[in-house]
């Protein structure tokens, strides 16, 4: 990789780290939003060099929609105990048990694409 690829990305992470600070420091409640997947721990890495050594000033949040892989909900767990940081999990299915989400039926509903074998 050439000087100036990395001094781009230098740039690009700069300029992310500098909205996670403007973010934390505008906004009452702020959230990051926290799935356990690749795109998640990037921006907890982000974020991690924004606020370190301190503690970040908002939770993450997980919505768990039931349909994960059991690695990725281990991985997510151990990643919030090393960073010793606030996790916030919201489940869908208790939405749903709530009445709080229903599942649209009919004509409004997606039609789901059926997955090929391979």
């Amino acid at each position: 990789m050439s000087k100036h690829q990395l001094d781009y990305l230098d740039e690009l992470e700069a300029e992310a780290i500098y909205i996670l600070r403007e973010v934390a420091g505008q906004f009452e409640r702020p959230a990051l939003l926290f799935s356990g997947g690749k795109d998640s721990i990037t921006l907890v890495r982000l974020a991690e060099k924004a606020f370190r050594p301190g503690k970040f000033p908002f939770p993450l949040v997980h919505i768990d929609t039931g349909h994960n892989f059991v690695e990725t909900i281990e991985y997510r767990d151990a990643m919030v105990k090393r960073l010793g940081e606030k996790l916030i999990i919201g489940h869908v299915q208790d939405s749903i048990d709530q009445g709080k989400v229903v599942e649209q039926k009919g004509e409004k509903k997606k039609k789901k694409k059926k997955k090929k074998k391979t």
